[in-house]
């Protein structure tokens, strides 16, 4: 959480004929994952998990030289700061943790929710879904909170609102599954919002919901769309979105952001 102070697109995927009975305990991306011949290590999400810990640590090295956490000072997410121009702050909070439960809470919702969607995703996409959605996260923290925040929570957001989308989508790949699916996630969503709003916590929940709304819209117009297809060794399932449309929706949704994020420097 925020705390205040697969293949490209268009790509094919082709269906493995065997599939064994232990894969029905598995969740419905991963069962599909195992069903189709496709390069599903998720080699972004434990690069964004390893540079996440990373920084962490070197956070807690810069605070016992200094005796406060620089890197905080220099990238987190302090709106006067923003407001001198140091826009970068948009961005970088999503690498910075405020102490080691929080690390570990979002270290571990990356892990599941990266290794669900971006082997469908695909690495430009995958990487896209993230930024934007750790931007979008701290521009709605920036317009509607005060507070100085810190954390990943708002791109991992953005994941959950895509591996729903994109489950939505797919409903018809997916089948009955795709139900529970996102009973499962709607679940995880009210939990989360419930414990930021709890008393006494110090969730950014601005910065969740930006997160959110930025992961659904690019969702929407830029994830997945899984068509089988005919072929003479059997079916295969391809991701129908073109790259076009993936890119002008990455646009769209930062240009958005970007419109809200400049509410404070109009109206001062």
């Amino acid at each position: 959480m925020s705390e205040q102070n697969k293949p490209e697109a268009g790509s094919e995927f082709q269906f493995q004929p065997n599939s064994t009975r232990p894969e029905d305990s598995l969740s419905g991306p991963e069962r599909l994952k195992r069903r189709l011949q496709m390069p599903g290590f998720p080699w972004l999400t434990y690069s964004f998990m390893a540079i996440t810990v990373l920084f962490y640590i070197a956070q807690q090295i810069v605070e016992r030289v200094y005796g406060f956490d620089l890197l905080f000072a220099l990238l987190g997410k302090i709106n006067v700061l923003i407001q001198a121009g140091q826009f970068w702050r948009l961005f970088t909070p999503a690498l910075l943790h405020s102490n080691l439960i929080h690390l570990m809470f979002n270290v571990y919702a990356l892990s599941i929710l990266g290794r669900q969607i971006e082997p469908f995703y695909g690495k430009s996409r995958f990487i896209l879904l993230y930024v934007i959605g750790a931007f979008g996260g701290n521009v709605l923290s920036f317009v509607l909170s005060g507070f100085n925040s810190l954390g990943a929570s708002t791109a991992i957001f953005a994941l959950l609102a895509a591996e729903a989308v994109f489950i939505w989508q797919n409903r018809e790949v997916f089948g009955k599954q795709s139900k529970s699916i996102l009973m499962n996630l709607g679940f995880v969503l009210v939990l989360n919002l419930f414990i930021g709003i709890s008393p006494g916590s110090n969730t950014d929940n601005w910065g969740h919901l930006g997160g959110l709304l930025a992961g659904f819209f690019f969702a929407y117009m830029a994830g997945p769309l899984l068509v089988v297809r005919r072929v003479e060794a059997g079916l295969r399932l391809e991701d129908s979105r073109p790259k076009q449309q993936v890119w002008l929706a990455a646009v769209i949704v930062l240009v958005a952001f970007i419109v809200i994020a400049a509410i404070p420097f109009l109206t001062r």
